[in-house]
């Protein structure tokens, strides 16, 4: 039987949010390639305006990246649902203008 661990984003242990710059930020790194991490991503910008989010998925290859447009002043926006990955692959991002994107969020650790 499976078993479910919560846990923090290895990017900021912590917990309380990780600043995006313009360059790569390694979000979250899975461990090892018999579990898998279900993981959950949200993105603030308190910018005045909205600001583009880059998220590399496992890749950097262009057809493997997330691209989304994170509004300004609006709270939380989701930008992972949940997606399933593992085989001790990275998650990284950036944003289209230096330190004014915030992303929190959480794993699901399966084993």
């Amino acid at each position: 039987m499976a078993t479910f661990t919560k846990v923090a984003l290895s990017g900021d242990a912590n917990g309380e949010g990780i600043l995006l710059g313009d360059t790569t930020t390694t979000v979250h790194a899975t461990t090892s390639r018999t579990t898998f991490d279900e993981i959950w991503l949200y993105a603030t910008n308190n910018d005045i305006s909205a600001v583009n989010l880059t998220i590399e998925y496992g890749s950097t290859t262009a057809n493997l990246i997330i691209q989304q447009s994170i509004p300004s002043k609006t709270g939380l926006t989701i930008v992972v649902p949940g997606l399933i990955l593992g085989a001790s692959k990275t998650v990284s991002a950036f944003g289209g203008s230096d330190e004014k994107i915030v992303i929190f969020g959480y794993v699901n650790r399966i084993a």
